[in-house]
């Protein structure tokens, strides 16, 4: 049986035969294999304030203390002002749920209740739940996590709009619990069928929902397996379960069930396992930590979580209010101890979120995608590619952990170090990496970065000349592009004359260049002719200027439009003097997410085909990846794939380049669509996981600057960077985007930077060799850069009119 529960969905007969299990040691062990294919290395946990609205219930669960009937003197409620205080400690706290728990419908059977419910405006407590939801939300930013109780199809209408997930625990569907003498008699609202019903509802509802079990209280094993199956049924029909939690009963004084025994935790561990092994991989199994026993958090990790479910830094667990929350480092330090890594989430888990419009109300969503990271958990800091401020101090130092030995992060490690092509699901994993796994990826890239370039830190003295910023293409992230649906965004429509052209190369030769590096949208003016124009100006301005420009979009387009093969196309693009080719306009070499990032935009199979003829003529050029906005660590892996494979084939590129999704004005992100770019984690891993998975073949890495800040590019040097690419003179995309970081760095301020970090700078070509001390005694000192002149877009036909009138 557990074999097979290892290789896939257990039906139910064989499921019920899991009670004859005996041997807790082999049934721990598949359900750890289980949870790892599924979560691998992380366990989460939300971060929350518990909110009680209000302890009145109509039902007497012979084993609660948090509902008990009106007090003298006492509210029967919470008013919004009071909810929405604890919430804001919340939010100091870096909380972001809020866990709203209620006795069930008390106003069926409190006067007090009632009365105090019409003087606030409400004939129900639901009604008055939404009120304080929304109120929470509107005012703190926390997502309200809601447990009502027993609903009704409206009510879970009604509230929905209010909430980010709500729950309700089966506990059991063992009707003899609810009989004379159990647990849950007079408890009407703890009837099996109706919890069930509601269960069901949600469902239908499309609400991200919380279930589980409480064991402990009466119930068989048997029992407990009855429950999970009813439970995956719903599940099955429905897909709206997040998360199962198994939660063992606790013996409080003062309630009838004060002297009941308490499973024991090899009766919980058997429990958890079994979830584990009827739920599969993909649910979210939780226990929580606060009623596991003394030095048993581990043995919960090994028996199959994944998750600790809600813990608190502000409120008590008012449920079980004799059994704080452990301390976040304490927790933390437990799961290090397990060989896993904590990360915080949303109380909406990752894959509900992916399918945000189906599951989340518009507002929500919005801000919930706004929160969280590539694998759709709560981001680690609030930097963000390209804002005005450097990483935390905390981020920075979170690289200096001590590496993990040991782990499956090391043995995937090894392979990439000895040159081995990884798998797809193999280079998704790392970018998951948090504490010592995080440490020892970057300790690996580095040290390999250490074997290839040695301490050497290269830069080119370059000039960003984009010649238009009118584009007919319509990718939803671009802000710098200009035409009929981004005339809003900031910045006004131009093109270059050749004469400006001109005189930026003529600038930058004399302050020391080596490159002009030019792109520009897609003007629907422009022709081949235009780039080959482009190219024969700046080699009129500057003969000795190394001309990097035009993207695989701009060739593809170029090539099109004369009536030429890409091939040929290269050898006018040479005889008019281009040198090399950025690798730009790829974003991600995944189709699925280029076709809602740049739905009009050459395909990956295309990108690698203007890539493989220019390798193929002669050409260089680099390679890039556009990381943070709507795609997933797969995509990533696909992407690293496709750039390695390539460079197998043609040797072509001369480094990688990540760069960053600066989100502040990207049209995408401004319709709340995307991501705020990147966590400062995801960037660092995504310099370091590029150095190991394209190794050897790929032997620079460059980091962005622009993106990442001086303080930001600095820790990646530390972590398989060897080049901060160029100072730039004029950078414009990234700006337009919304970044801070400046158009321009000197080489006084690249070597400075460089050698803060006790590296050695050094100067080079755009292929990587050494520049010519006539070119560098030029470079430094420079003067500022007059003025630009960004010409106002003409009337169309005008730029084939003259402003690119063809050179010979």
């Amino acid at each position: 049986m557990l074999k097979r529960a290892a290789s896939g969905r257990i039906e139910d007969d064989e499921a019920l035969r899991f009670v004859e299990i005996d041997d807790l040691p082999s049934l721990l062990a598949v359900a750890c294999d289980i949870r790892n294919a599924g979560y691998g290395s992380v366990v989460t946990y939300s971060r929350k304030v518990f909110i009680p609205l209000t302890q009145l219930c109509r039902d007497v669960c012979h084993y609660c203390t948090f509902a008990h009937p009106p007090r003298r003197g006492e509210r029967a409620y919470l008013t919004v002002d009071e909810a929405v205080a604890v919430a804001e400690a919340g939010q100091v706290a870096g909380c972001t749920e809020a866990l709203l728990t209620l006795g069930d419908k008390p106003e069926l059977r409190y006067r007090t209740a009632r009365e105090e419910l019409a003087a606030l405006g409400h004939a129900t407590t639901l009604s008055y739940l939404r009120e304080v939801a929304a109120a929470i939300f509107a005012r703190t930013g926390l997502f309200p996590h809601l447990n009502p109780g027993l609903m009704e199809a409206a009510d879970l209408a009604a509230l929905r709009p209010a909430s980010a997930s709500m729950g309700i625990m089966l506990e059991t569907t063992s009707a003899c619990l609810s009989a004379r003498g159990g647990p849950h008699f007079g408890s009407p609202d703890k009837e099996p069928a109706a919890r069930l019903t509601t269960i069901e509802r949600a469902g239908e509802a499309a609400v991200p929902f919380t279930s589980g079990l409480l064991i402990g209280i009466g119930e068989t094993r048997l029992e407990r397996i009855e429950a999970m199956l009813a439970l995956r049924a719903a599940h099955e029909r429905h897909g709206h379960i997040q998360e199962i939690i198994v939660q063992n009963f606790r013996a409080k004084p003062g309630t009838r069930m004060a002297d009941a025994p308490e499973p024991s935790t090899e009766d919980h561990l058997w429990t958890i396992a079994v979830a584990r092994l009827i739920f599969g991989p993909a649910m979210s199994i939780q226990a929580p930590p606060n009623l596991a026993a003394p030095g048993e958090l581990g043995r919960m990790i090994a028996a199959g979580i994944n998750d600790w479910g809600g813990v608190s830094p502000v409120t008590p667990d008012y449920v079980n209010p004799e059994a704080p929350w452990p301390h976040l480092k304490v927790l933390e330090a437990a799961t290090e101890a397990a060989g896993k890594s904590l990360a915080q989430r949303l109380p909406i888990y990752p894959a509900y979120l992916k399918d945000g419009d189906r599951w989340l109300a518009p507002d929500l969503r919005v801000a919930a995608l706004r929160r969280v990271d590539a694998a759709g958990l709560v981001r680690d800091c609030d930097w963000s590619p390209g804002i005005d401020a450097e990483p935390p101090h905390e981020a920075i130092a979170s690289l200096d952990v001590a590496p993990a030995t040991g782990r499956a992060v090391n043995r995937l490690i090894d392979r990439a170090v000895a040159g081995e092509r990884l798998e797809p699901a193999a280079i998704e994993s790392p970018f998951a990496a948090r504490g010592g796994d995080l440490a020892a990826l970057c300790a690996a890239a580095d040290e390999l970065r250490r074997a290839v370039n040695g301490d050497a830190v290269s830069y080119v003295v370059t000039r960003n000349i984009n010649y238009t910023n009118v584009c007919t293409y319509k990718c939803r992230f671009c802000a710098f592009s200009k035409g009929k649906l981004s005339e809003n965004l900031r910045g006004t429509p131009y093109d270059l004359t050749l004469d400006e052209i001109e005189r930026r190369t003529r600038e930058a030769w004399e302050r020391g260049a080596t490159e002009v590096c030019m792109q520009g949208g897609i003007h629907p003016d422009f022709t081949g002719a235009t780039y080959l124009d482009i190219c024969r100006s700046v080699k009129a301005a500057a003969p000795g200027m190394h001309i990097h420009a035009f993207s695989p979009l701009e060739i593809w387009q170029g090539a099109a439009t004369l009536g030429v093969d890409l091939e040929d196309y290269f050898v006018m693009l040479r005889e008019a003097g281009l040198g090399t080719l950025p690798g730009t306009a790829a974003e991600i070499l995944d189709d699925d997410v280029r076709a809602i990032l740049c739905p009009d935009k050459i395909r990956t199979g295309e990108w690698l085909q203007v890539m493989r003829a220019a390798h193929l003529a002669g050409f260089r050029t680099t390679s890039t990846i556009m990381f943070g906005h709507i795609e997933t660590p797969l995509s990533w892996a696909r992407h690293l794939l496709a750039i390695r494979d390539l460079q197998v084939e043609t040797g072509g590129f001369t480094e990688f380049v990540p760069l960053p999704f600066v989100h502040m004005e990207a049209p995408m992100y401004l319709k709340g669509l995307a991501r705020r770019g990147p966590t400062f984690r995801e960037a660092v891993l995504m310099h370091a996981v590029g150095r190991l998975v394209l190794h050897p073949h790929v032997p620079n890495i460059q980091v962005s600057w622009v993106k990442m800040g001086a303080k930001g590019a600095a820790a990646v040097l530390r972590a398989g960077a060897n080049d901060l690419g160029g100072t730039l003179m004029n950078e414009t995309i990234s700006r337009a985007a919304g970044a801070a970081h400046g158009q321009e760095m000197s080489p006084e301020g690249m070597e400075t930077l460089i050698r803060s970090i006790g590296r050695q700078p050094v100067m080079r070509t755009t292929t990587y060799e050494a520049v010519s001390p006539e070119r560098r005694a030029a470079a430094f000192g420079a003067g500022p850069l007059a003025d630009v002149a960004n010409t106002p877009l003409r009337r169309k036909g005008e730029a084939g009119e003259g402003r690119y009138a063809q050179r010979k």
